[in-house]
């Protein structure tokens, strides 16, 4: 991964319910089983740096995703260095392929009219599939690779 712009999914698994406050969005009610958050990193540092302050679970609250971070483990991370901003993209293929509704309205969509950021999956999506939604929703779109957190804290 480099530290250029781009589009990014943490994929987060959850193993116990529990109820958390994220800022002002209110309470979040966690279940067990698998969570995608989609993110964008084109400002300073790009995808290298932001991915590396979730993968190290650190730091202030300062996102929506930070809240959920800090109760589930991070299993791995997609990402895209297309310089065109897919984040709402893929949030939709995700909630559309995921059979559980969409846990917390406007998680990680502040900034945008996306109903959120955020999918829940009873098990974690398939990378394949989800590549090939993405290709054949934006033939233009480039590579999508997948890392693992380890790799991203050793860079």
């Amino acid at each position: 991964m480099q530290n250029v712009p781009g589009t990014y999914a943490l994929l987060l698994r959850a193993s116990t319910a529990r109820t958390i406050t994220v800022g002002a969005l209110g309470d979040l009610q966690v279940s067990p089983g698998s969570y995608v958050y989609v993110g964008s990193a084109f400002g300073p540092g790009g995808l290298r740096a932001r991915t590396a302050r979730h993968a190290r679970g650190d730091g202030a609250l300062h996102w929506h995703i930070d809240y959920l971070r800090s109760v589930t483990t991070l299993v791995a991370i997609w990402y895209t260095h297309d310089e065109t901003r897919r984040e709402c993209q893929w949030a939709s293929l995700l909630h559309t392929s995921s059979l559980m509704p969409i846990p917390m309205a406007n998680f990680g969509a502040s900034d945008c009219s996306c109903s959120a950021h955020l999918a829940a999956f009873e098990s974690p999506p398939s990378f394949a599939d989800f590549c090939t939604q993405a290709r054949h929703k934006a033939p233009d779109h480039a590579p999508i690779h997948r890392t693992s957190p380890s790799t991203i804290l050793e860079g």
